[in-house]
């Protein structure tokens, strides 16, 4: 394992979180009479992005003093090609995600790059990837707009 780029990283999605709170503080109250508002899911996912974060540093220098201590691997481990192939998939249905998330809303969305998340980190079992990709994408529309009182982007209207 690379410990080195994982601190790294870390540090950078430090960053990214702090960036993210910062920027959502910034956002003014719900227009539309939403009792959520539109701060709590932007002001939530920085702060559990700022803890991850934290927690793979420590997890990532613990290793690596570990493996120092111990004696293991010297050489920095390089990522296989298989590796950085899925992880480019995962990015680029991720910005897709952030493109088409208005155009034909949060439960297809969510619902199709759940999908491709799963299928390219383990190409087994499609129904159970299907099946909870689409409990996971229905319940959480349910639960933030029926329950919560927020508002999410609907299905398209085409």
């Amino acid at each position: 394992m690379n410990y080195t780029f994982d601190k790294t990283f870390s540090i950078i999605l430090l960053a990214v979180s702090i960036l993210f709170i910062f920027q959502a503080t910034q956002i003014s109250d719900s227009a539309y009479g939403s009792t959520v508002g539109p701060k709590i899911f932007p002001l939530g996912l920085g702060i559990i992005l700022g803890l991850l974060s934290l927690q793979l540093f420590y997890e990532s220098w613990k290793n690596a003093v570990r493996e120092r201590i111990i004696g293991g691997p010297t050489a920095p481990s390089k990522t296989s090609s298989t590796e950085l192939k899925k992880f480019l998939i995962i990015f680029g249905s991720a910005i897709a995600y952030v493109f088409f998330l208005e155009k034909i809303g949060y439960v297809i969305t969510t619902f199709l790059f759940l999908c491709i998340s799963f299928q390219t980190m383990e190409r087994a079992k499609l129904i159970y990837s299907i099946i909870i990709a689409a409990g996971f994408s229905i319940g959480v529309y349910y639960l933030f707009t029926s329950l919560l009182g927020g508002s999410l982007p609907s299905f398209p209207t085409f």
